[in-house]
């Protein structure tokens, strides 16, 4: 009975609409000696790219018997643009004030010896 399934893969958008991207049928034969016991058999399933930032969603799996159905929990994806660069002017600034204040320092540090002479 629960040899025969299908796992679907899909994504919901933040509108909460519901994208198919696979679906596939199962058919598992159960070896010898393995009947009426539990099994777990790993699926995995690569989203090569995605389309563009409105790819942003979570993506799902779900598994159907004939009578039951089983989802995951579901993994949010955060789809930037490739030309998206972070700036951080930070450090720049923190350079830029360090340098300025040595500067002044060490020209205050000159004007004062010189006016000592």
């Amino acid at each position: 009975k629960y040899t025969k399934f299908s796992i679907s893969y899909y994504w919901i958008n933040s509108l909460g609409q519901k994208t198919s991207i696979y679906h596939r049928l199962e058919n598992v034969p159960i070896p010898p000696g393995k009947e009426n016991k539990t099994a777990t058999i790993p699926y995995d399933h690569t989203i090569t790219s995605l389309a563009n930032t409105s790819s942003t969603g979570t993506y799902y799996c779900d598994v159907k018997w004939d009578d039951i159905q089983i989802m995951g929990k579901g993994v949010f994806v955060l789809a930037r643009d490739t030309a998206y660069v972070e700036t951080f002017y930070v450090w720049e600034i923190l350079t830029t004030l360090t340098v300025l204040l040595a500067v002044l320092s060490i020209t205050a540090t000159a004007l004062l010896l010189w006016k000592r002479k």
